[in-house]
């Protein structure tokens, strides 16, 4: 099961790769009139450091079945999950705000929308549930459901 937790923290951290791509180029501050991200570049990249960090701790209790770098592992998970939650309750009204532009008479062209705009709403839920499920078995695996 300590396998199966790695691959879907792999594949989570893909789709997390995608979405950061997306708002690094879409994000351009240099360009006067745009309108600021209201997803903070610290809590962005804070979420990214903790991930690859939680990922290196998790391939370690792997490698030594260590309990303490399990645990350890769960711990940095928590906080990758509370940021990306804080990511995700703030991408949410500019998502709804887009979509109901594009129902206006005008279009989306009259308003100014935030680089998150373009993050593709099957990508954010594909990442969101990859991100549960990877939880789910390394929480499963540390309490040893199903052997280690």
């Amino acid at each position: 099961m300590g396998v199966a937790a790695l691959l879907a923290w792999i594949v989570t951290a893909f789709g997390g790769l995608y979405l950061l791509t997306v708002w690094l180029i879409e994000n351009d501050a240099s360009q006067r009139g745009t309108v600021r991200s209201r997803l903070p570049g610290p809590v962005i990249f804070g979420h990214l450091l903790l991930a690859l960090t939680g990922l290196v701790v998790w391939v370690i209790y792997l490698l030594t079945d260590s309990e303490t770098m399990g645990w350890a592992a769960l711990a940095v998970l928590a906080c990758i999950a509370t940021l990306g939650l804080t990511m995700f309750t703030r991408w949410i009204p500019v998502h709804q705000a887009f979509e109901a532009a594009d129902t206006g008479a005008g279009g989306r062209s009259e308003y100014d929308f935030p680089a998150e705009r373009n993050f593709p709403l099957s990508v954010v839920v594909g990442h969101g549930l990859g991100a549960s499920v990877t939880v789910t078995l390394v929480l499963l695996t540390v309490l040893g459901v199903g052997g280690s």
